[in-house]
């Protein structure tokens, strides 16, 4: 059955007037705040891109360079961001928030989570998973292109992030590879010990985000004054062959250099062989092995370390 392309373009077009009534962003002013809309979102992708130049930002958010220069100037006089030169190369300008702009954006992230919180707080949790499930198919389906390359970020971790690592790894290693509830005990008790123990500018945590969904996370975690674990590594089902495992891992690496130690370690299973793999990419050599019965599994365990 040929379907009525006109039609699904109404209905978008309802949707879409709906949405905008629904969430309030026909306001001069987002969130009650000093920023518009643009403005926000140009704050909000210079607080989740990795070194973003300005055509950068202006590609992805369809502006007028022109226009996003002057949103640019506005931030750099309020204090909120700057800009530097590229190292690699001196023609292009990296920007950067300032504290006081990650103070800003962050005020803000939380005024629009209370605001989209109050609009779903009447919802079951069948019709939340529901709403999450469309919302996502949603955005696959409408996605430019097919090829287009999702948004990839890195960011520290937040209230609530520890215990969706948790989850998210007791489930998918119960899935993958048949592990039973002790596995998410141990997650459980090293997530817990990385919150109550945590010791700032030696302990890291990273949530990789796509398109603003996490959709994996990396912990680096103080042993001695010279070693950095590695700890808890995972990359969602869906978003894996992104390159995600291997900047969280980089990731680590690269912090564990600025915080002056000497050397990284972990701990695996011979079974996780994509993880193995990032680690030996990296650069890790296997240190030694033994056999083990874990998580209702016959499992061979190894370390390895990365000297720095």
């Amino acid at each position: 059955m040929q379907v009525d392309r006109s039609a699904v373009v109404g209905e978008i077009r309802r949707f879409n007037r709906f949405y905008t009534r629904t969430i309030g962003l026909l306001d001069e002013t987002l969130t009650e705040s000093a920023f518009t809309l643009t403005e926000a979102r140009v704050l909000f992708e210079l607080g989740h891109r990795e070194s973003p130049a300005a055509s950068e930002i202006a590609t992805e958010l369809r502006l007028d360079p022109a226009y996003l220069a002057r949103i640019l100037r506005r931030f750099a006089a309020n204090g909120l961001a700057k800009a530097r030169a590229d190292g690699a190369d001196r023609r292009r300008r990296i920007l950067s928030l300032t504290e006081k702009g990650r103070s800003a954006l962050a005020e803000l992230q939380a005024a629009a989570d209370e605001d989209v919180a109050r609009l779903v707080d009447d919802l079951s949790d069948e019709k939340l998973r529901e709403l999450d499930i469309a919302l996502r198919r949603t955005m696959e389906l409408l996605r430019r292109s097919p090829m287009e390359t999702p948004v990839i970020t890195l960011r520290p971790h937040r209230i609530g992030d520890i215990g969706w690592v948790v989850q998210r790894q007791a489930v998918l290693y119960a899935e993958e590879y048949g592990w039973d509830i002790t596995y998410e005990a141990l997650a459980a008790e090293i997530g817990a010990a990385f919150l109550r123990n945590f010791r700032e500018g030696r302990d890291f945590c990273w949530v990789a985000e796509r398109d603003g969904t996490p959709v994996g996370a990396v912990f680096l975690v103080w042993e001695d004054d010279e070693t950095a674990r590695l700890r808890l590594l995972h990359v969602e089902t869906e978003a894996r062959g992104l390159g995600i495992g291997k900047r969280l891992v980089d990731a680590c690496i690269d912090q564990a250099r600025v915080s002056g130690y000497r050397r990284v370690v972990l701990w695996t299973n011979d079974v996780l062989v994509a993880a193995r793999t990032l680690y030996e990419r990296a650069g890790f050599r296997l240190i030694g092995e033994e056999g083990h019965h874990s998580f209702g599994k016959d499992l061979v365990g190894q370390t390895w370390e990365l000297a720095l």
